[in-house]
């Protein structure tokens, strides 16, 4: 036996013990994290500040939440998709008024004497703070120019991964949940798969975007069908609890009067079929397949104690081990 010989049975065996440590493929059990929605909640919520007393809950509080969710839901890999510059553009030329009240309507509750411009530069200054601290961690980091995050996930959870977890608290993404995808809620610690769609909501998630449709969505600021809220739309459409597909053209055939309402609601928020070029398709695949951030604990850590967070994250080293360490032995196998 020659030393190439040696060499090719210690590769094998140093690759066996990578399996055998992580579990499978990077690819097998994947979080998507919806970026802005988990943004823009925490940091209206959270009350930290640091040693300076400057407000942080939007840094302190994300990472709090995402380390929470790969503790609780062990996944293989993390990719964070927020929406791109322009991303509402489509929708909005379909339909000007999408996401128009969003605007301007976000509230800290804990930075006590900012008005509401100083609150929108406080948020930009710590989501870009952010990013530098996310550039650090072994995660994939995602957003498109032109593209909404929602979109780019469903993409990735329909032709990439093998199983999928979506956090978010955006109910649009339910329509989305079967065998091989997952919804979790940060705020209710909840994690939706198609048993528990149906036993809260009595909707199957393969007919969920028809409840969506006709209950609308008033944080998008998109209309619904008067008077048609959950209660009323499971007395009506008792079919939507049943796995098999229901149609657009059954909704119509019983709405008559709102047939253009519900075109436009379903071209709005469906996410089964997303409006992605074909070029994009490739890149954003090809970003995942040749981009494996790993953890750079040093760098990390020297931010961290630039912005004084020492009571936010006490014991910052065991925290970057105990939630990305398994995470960076992933993207290096």
């Amino acid at each position: 036996m020659n030393s190439n010989d040696y060499v090719s049975i210690l590769n094998q065996i140093k690759d066996k013990s990578k399996a055998d440590i992580y579990g499978g493929d990077v690819d097998d059990k994947v979080l998507l994290i919806d970026g802005l929605n988990t943004f823009i909640r925490v940091f209206s919520v959270f009350p930290s500040t640091n040693e300076n007393g400057i407000h942080v809950g939007g840094i302190v509080g994300f990472l709090r939440s995402i380390g929470y969710a790969i503790r609780m839901l062990a996944p293989t890999r993390v990719v964070i998709v927020f929406d791109g510059k322009g991303g509402s553009t489509r929708r909005r030329k379909f339909y000007p008024e999408y996401k128009k009240r969003r605007r301007g309507t976000i509230r800290v509750n804990r930075a006590e004497g900012l008005d509401s411009d100083d609150e929108k530069i406080n948020m930009i200054t710590q989501l870009k703070r952010l990013l530098n601290y996310l550039e650090l961690l072994p995660i994939s980091v995602v957003s498109v120019d032109n593209i909404e995050a929602d979109d780019v996930i469903a993409y990735y959870v329909k032709n990439k991964f093998k199983k999928s977890i979506i956090m978010s608290t955006d109910k649009d993404f339910l329509q989305l949940v079967s065998d091989t995808i997952k919804i979790w809620s940060p705020v209710r610690k909840k994690l939706y798969d198609v048993d528990a769609v149906v036993e809260e909501y009595k909707i199957h998630p393969k007919n969920f975007i028809y409840y969506k449709i006709l209950d609308g969505d008033k944080s998008d600021n998109v209309t619904g069908v008067p008077r048609f809220g959950l209660k009323t739309i499971i007395k009506k459409f008792p079919e939507l609890i049943d796995k098999e597909d229901y149609t657009l053209d059954k909704l119509k055939v019983k709405l008559t009067e709102h047939t253009e309402l519900i075109d436009r609601n379903y071209k709005l928020m469906q996410l089964e079929d997303v409006d992605i070029s074909g070029t994009t398709k490739v890149k954003l695949l090809d970003h995942l397949d040749n981009n494996k951030p790993q953890l750079q604990k040093y760098n990390f850590e020297k931010l961290f104690m630039e912005d004084r967070l020492f009571t936010n994250l006490p014991n910052i080293d065991s925290w970057l081990n105990q939630h990305f360490l398994r995470l960076d032995g992933y993207m290096k196998k």
